[in-house]
Order: C-alpha cells, then sequence, then structure tokens
C-alpha cells in the first residue's frame, strides 16, 4: 500500500452564491492552499501512485490565475471544490481546501477508502 500527498498553491477569485447576505458574494480573491492525499496498492509501471507533475498541470491548469465561477458549474466553496477535487483522480481519497488561515474544508471519499480505514493517514 502506497500514499501520497501533493501540496498546490492556486491563486483563483470566487463570488459565492449564499442564502444569506454575506461579502462573499462580490468577487475577491485567495491564495488557495490545497493538499490531495493519494492511495494505490500497487505502483504503474513508472514506479508511482500518480505522477505529481500531471496533478500540479491539472490542478493549475483549470484553477490557477482564474474566475472559478467561470471555470467550474456548481457554487465555488471550499467544499465544492474538494469534493471535485477528490473526483477528479481516482486515486484521490481526500482533499484539504484552504481560502484563507483558519478556513479550511476537508473532503474524504468514503468509498475510496473503503477496507483501508485503519491504514490512512
Amino acid at each position: 500500500m502506497y500514499f501520497i500527498s501533493k501540496k498546490l498553491e492556486i491563486s483563483a477569485a470566487h463570488s459565492l452564491t449564499l442564502s444569506y447576505e454575506s461579502k462573499c458574494s462580490s468577487l475577491h480573491g485567495h491564495n488557495w492552499q490545497i493538499e490531495l492525499f493519494f492511495v494505490g496498492r500497487e505502483l504503474n509501471q513508472d514506479g508511482m501512485v500518480i505522477d505529481f507533475t500531471h496533478v500540479k498541470k491539472a490542478v493549475h491548469g483549470k484553477m490557477d490565475h482564474a474566475n472559478l465561477n467561470e471555470v467550474f458549474d456548481f457554487n465555488p466553496t471550499a467544499e465544492n471544490i474538494g469534493r471535485w477535487l477528490v473526483d477528479l483522480f481516482p486515486e484521490c481519497y481526500k482533499a484539504t481546501v484552504q481560502e484563507s488561515f483558519g478556513n479550511t474544508a476537508v473532503v474524504v471519499d468514503e468509498e475510496k477508502i473503503r477496507g483501508i480505514e485503519h491504514l490512512v493517514p
């Protein structure tokens, strides 16, 4: 069993559609801190769970220096972005998405870790 993680910093803007008044409904930006956690029972033909460069390219290529409202078809909350990240990679079982200091969402895909819960760090 192999566990790896990848940390990324993304500069991106968003505005939130909320059921209440909030300054977050206005367009604003963050330097997002993202950490993705991957698991593999075996390594691929290159000796990896997943190539870190491919992860960076997929995430940065979509999100960095973007208006996330124009990128995604969902309300770009930290929680929804975390879900998108976990769904983006079959090997990814967990994502942490920090939009600003002290404001972090954690998304875990229970199906991906079922049976290996005792091994997950």
